[in-house]
């Protein structure tokens, strides 16, 4: 039995250096020549096309010379990479240029800077792409409405797993040309009709179709016509993603968007003016980030500002068919269409230990809005047919303040099912009301009361913060002002309360809702706050625990 183990393991190790003995790396540099070998840096190819006409092996490195540009796209089908030898595409440092120096990817009248097709183990690193305006080329799919700094889709049946995007810088990506004037209806539709230009986009197409483990990690984003990050696949069609550090400014539309995915986690991302309009090739809305058919998500120690649109536009939204989309630890300021929103058909999703500063303030008919801005909306819509839930809502422990000229907006449909709101500051310095209409002419006060709602244990700074007509209420508020350290600040220390007697250990341990035997995936009981201090005995109020 040892010599079949050792011939196997002898048989295994020969098959790994075969391979890395045959990978190798090819260079390219706009001074060099598509003649020579390409496998050195004093000898380079020239071309994008050179490289995309290579048949490329696991293993294989494709560097681009730093601090040159090319012109063009790296377009390929199939690549077949390994868990151990992926193929890479990256810069190098030619000699006398900065090691940090990245090369740039113009794929003006290209369909993507980079673009992979049902492919596997690929690294893609250290490049800066950009791709501004142009159509579309001879030599490019036809009738491709979208632009990508980078596109990965799928296809074909089968799973199409681990590809990892870092360090990379995408800016000034549009289809149209400088100029172009986007029709103003375009805006109220539910994702544009036109031909736009997006940061990272992942996309599978097919039921039998899979994309799994995808990474990305220290990105810049910005500048693009619509979503800046998104992922888009029929239900579960993408799974398993990480997201980490990315920026994402002046997108068109949100920052960040997933429809299809199961597991992931988002964190550590900024996104600032989603919804951008200071391009007239924007679509002009977009949350910071908003889920749709999605599941078991985390979300979490982000900053989501400024958000701009005419309807949704939240620093986060979880839009209709979602299950356990946990939204905790992030910062979340300035944002026209508000901080919690939560449509239909969503179960055991939550909202907490998150900042809320100044959301909400946009006004229905004000510069085209037909939305409310709202600092907390639970809604039945679905799209089409009946309105239905969300079920199980948690909103806890956040510390909400909203400034005396912004007038702060709830709204609960008469369908939800499950709402528990324990242990928040809403500190809410003007006046507040309730609103309906938006998506459903029947959002009211409820005619019965809403079933198993637990809404009790939370600060306010006046009794009139939470209006009457939403049809639930606290059965048990505590009035006071927690003395935030300088209210209207953007910096989460700014939201330390000095009033510790009463806000202090004050808070509820959160159990499951009644007939609720799901709660969140994540455990309900939150173990540090969201400066990252331990939760030592009772929860205080908020998201901040005092010492």
């Amino acid at each position: 039995m040892r010599r079949v183990v050792r011939g196997a393991w002898a048989a295994l190790c020969g098959v790994w250096l075969a391979a890395a003995v045959s990978a190798a790396t090819y260079y390219v540099h706009p001074a060099g020549d598509d003649a020579h070998a390409g496998t050195s840096p004093a000898a380079p190819w020239q071309s994008l096309d050179k490289i995309n006409a290579q048949r490329l092996q696991a293993g294989d490195r494709v560097l681009l010379a730093g601090g040159q540009t090319f012109a063009g796209q790296l377009a390929f089908a199939g690549l077949a990479g390994t868990a151990a030898a992926p193929i890479v595409f990256s810069s190098y440092a030619p000699a006398g240029v900065p090691a940090e120096a990245r090369a740039t990817i113009d794929a003006r009248g290209c369909v993507a800077a980079v673009h992979l097709k049902n492919s596997r183990h690929v690294r893609v690193a250290d490049l800066v792409l950009t791709a501004d305006g142009g159509g579309l080329r001879r030599d490019q799919p036809p009738k491709r409405g979208l632009r990508c700094g980078v596109l990965i889709e799928a296809d074909a049946p089968g799973s199409y797993a681990d590809f990892q995007l870092s360090r990379l810088h995408v800016r000034e990506v549009s289809f149209e040309d400088r100029g172009f004037v986007r029709p103003a209806a375009d805006v109220k539709t539910a994702n544009g009709t036109g031909r736009y230009g997006w940061g990272i986009r992942f996309i599978v197409r097919g039921a039998e179709t899979r994309l799994a483990d995808l990474v990305v990690t220290d990105c810049h984003i910005e500048n693009v016509d619509h979503t800046g990050l998104k992922f888009t696949a029929p239900t579960d069609g993408i799974r398993n993603v990480r997201v980490e550090r990315v920026r994402v400014l002046h997108s068109g539309g949100p920052g960040v968007q997933m429809s299809g995915v199961r597991g992931g986690r988002f964190a550590a991302l900024h996104v600032d003016r989603s919804g951008s309009t200071r391009d007239s090739r924007n679509w002009g809305r977009g949350s910071g980030l908003w889920t749709w058919g999605t599941s078991d998500v985390v979300i979490e120690k982000s900053r989501f500002l400024n958000a701009n649109g005419p309807g949704d536009s939240a620093g986060v939204h979880i839009d209709y068919h979602c299950r356990n989309i946990v939204v905790q630890h992030n910062l979340s300021a300035r944002n026209a269409g508000g901080f919690c929103e939560i449509l239909g058909n969503n179960f055991n999703c939550a909202y907490r230990y998150n900042v809320s500063i100044d959301d909400g303030h946009r006004v229905k008919g004000q510069g085209g809005a037909f939305q409310e801005g709202k600092t907390f909306w639970l809604s039945g819509y679905v799209g089409s047919g009946p309105r239905r839930g969300p079920f199980n809502t948690y909103f806890y422990n956040n510390t909400i303040y909203v400034a005396e000229d912004i007038v702060a907006k709830f709204a609960v449909a008469p369908t939800a099912e499950g709402v528990l709101i324990a242990n928040n500051i809403f500190h809410v310095r003007g006046r507040s009301q309730m609103v309906k209409g938006d998506q459903f002419s029947a959002d009211r006060a409820a005619d019965r009361p809403l079933p198993r709602v637990v809404f009790e244990n939370n600060l306010f700074l006046r009794a009139d913060n939470w209006p009457d007509a939403v049809g639930i209420a606290d059965r048990a508020p505590l009035l006071g002002d927690a003395a935030f350290a300088r209210p209207g600040g953007l910096e989460l220390a700014d939201y330390l309360p000095a009033n510790a007697a009463l806000v202090k250990d004050r808070g509820r341990r959160i159990a499951p809702l009644p007939g609720d035997d799901v709660g969140l995936t994540l455990g309900l009981a939150v173990t540090h706050d969201i400066l990252g201090r331990p939760i030592v005995g009772a929860p205080d109020f908020g998201a901040i625990e005092l010492p």
